[in-house]
């Protein structure tokens, strides 16, 4: 029997890496770089040059699809392993990095009516913008006692999910109405592969609030944000949110020319890319802490209770390995 191989996409600040490995020992057989065309927006939008306010810090999800056009063909041609043998696709990526679609996907920057709106293009994990409206998620918590703050170190940050939503709402609520979607680009990237929407559950819980049991915050407290953020899980989120390591469904004939691979091939749900090196480094026991230094250093650490610990990022039930 031929040898079986899986190839991993991991989406960074600056640009996109492939690796292609044999699923039997794990070694690496193959990889390739490539850089985003756009890089980082954080002075000026790209065509229509509009300039950006401080902290912002935006990108092109045309880049994130030619990551995917560029890399993976290069593992396979330098590998020269047959396609039919590569029996999963995964990718992980940079989070909360986020934007806002057509309920097709097609994201609103794409639109020729929002191409000079900077709130309709891709935010990146590292746009701090949202400050004011963090502020305003953790003023509002600590007045509702929301019991989930202290699951994520007392403070959500103005890098996730909930505050560069209620930003765009805020300063944008044209774009905000306009968008039918609010998601990943993590999720967003595997949507294009498979041609199905899927959320996965470690953005979700890490960067969204959203807790195995419990699920998002209540609406009630959404509505005391905004009015009109009061359904903003129920019309621009999903609640059905897949576990780590799960098949989020198979390549489509269009990815699959993006790619060389055989339709069908099998795509996994999306990962974050400081959590996804946590069993790569075989941390699987309790109490192994991982270091991942990148843009920025992360500090991994599984358990098998819940805790509140202050100062933590967050507590997720399956947010890194399932159990």
């Amino acid at each position: 029997m031929s040898a079986k191989y899986a190839i991993g996409v991991d989406f960074g600040t600056e640009s996109g890496r492939a690796v292609l490995v044999d699923v039997a020992d794990g070694r690496e057989i193959a990889t390739a770089v490539h850089g985003y065309a756009n890089g980082v927006i954080d002075e000026r939008l790209p065509e229509s040059g509009v300039p950006l306010e401080p902290d912002w810090a935006l990108q092109d999800p045309d880049d994130y699809l030619a990551v995917i056009r560029r890399t993976i063909p290069a593992v396979l041609e330098d590998s020269r392993v047959d396609p039919a043998d590569v029996i999963g696709l995964g990718i992980d990526f940079t989070a909360c990095t986020m934007l806002p679609t057509k309920a097709d996907g097609t994201p609103l920057c794409k639109l020729p009516e929002f191409r000079d709106q900077p709130h309709a293009w891709v935010k990146l994990w590292k746009h701090h913008a949202a400050q004011p409206e963090a502020d305003r998620i953790n003023q509002v918590a600590r007045e509702m006692g929301e019991s989930w703050l202290a699951l994520y170190g007392g403070k959500i940050s103005s890098e996730w999910f909930f505050s560069k939503a209620l930003q765009i709402l805020d300063e944008a609520p044209d774009i905000y109405a306009a968008s039918d979607r609010m998601l990943e680009a993590a999720d967003w990237v595997i949507w294009q592969l498979t041609g199905r929407e899927t959320r996965n559950s470690c953005t979700a819980g890490y960067k969204a609030i959203w807790q195995k049991e419990e699920g998002y915050p209540r609406r009630e407290y959404l509505a005391a944000l905004h009015p009109d953020f009061a359904d903003v899980v129920d019309t621009k989120l999903s609640r059905d949110i897949l576990p780590l390591g799960a098949k989020a469904g198979e390549l489509t004939a269009q990815a699959a020319t993006w790619t060389g691979l055989m339709p069908g091939t099998a795509v996994a749900v999306a990962n974050v890319d400081a959590h996804v090196t946590v069993p790569a480094a075989q941390a699987v026991e309790p109490g192994i802490m991982v270091m991942i230094m990148g843009t920025s250093t992360c500090h991994m650490v599984t358990g098998t209770e819940r805790m509140d610990v202050p100062g933590m990022c967050g507590v997720v039930e399956d947010g890194i390995l399932p159990g």
